[in-house]
């Protein structure tokens, strides 16, 4: 079955997924879809499989270094609080991880919860233009990390 992730990171190899921050030895890192939350981003694999379990124990690791790389650079650029990472699969059938920047600015009654209870579909878009800047310094950022490795 192809999915959305399928389809997104096909369009990273091609160059046309302006949501693509940078390339990662697992696979894509890309800006989400809504900006709730800035800095809200995505870990694709590539190649594309089912799930985590799917993956051999190497590239598990690497999979989630990758992660918690990606939210090292969401802490330091982003300014957030913490990051919350979520492996849901449920909707979208292929690996992705969700990464979010938690801010000390959100609203109390949100502080707490999962952001599921944000509001998605009224959520500020991404934009090529306007979150580019950002996308910039997570890319610098995450690369940077990955040297001092």
């Amino acid at each position: 079955m192809i999915t959305l992730i399928h389809r997104r990171v096909e369009e990273a190899r091609q160059g046309i997924n302006p949501a693509v921050i940078c390339r990662v030895p697992s696979g894509w890192v890309v800006l989400g879809d809504v900006q709730f939350l800035q800095g809200y981003s995505l870990l694709l694999p590539d190649p594309v499989v089912p799930s985590l379990n799917a993956l051999t124990m190497e590239q598990r690791i690497i999979f989630l270094q990758d992660m918690t790389v990606l939210g090292d650079a969401l802490l330091e650029v982003t300014g957030a609080i913490r990051i919350n990472y979520e492996i849901l699969g449920n909707s979208e059938a292929a690996l992705h991880a969700h990464v979010f920047p938690r801010f000390a600015t959100e609203p109390e009654e949100k502080q707490r919860k999962p952001v599921w209870f944000y509001d998605w579909k009224n959520a500020p878009p991404f934009d090529p233009k306007q979150d580019q800047q950002l996308m910039n310094k997570i890319a610098a950022t995450i690369e940077q990390y990955q040297k001092s490795m």
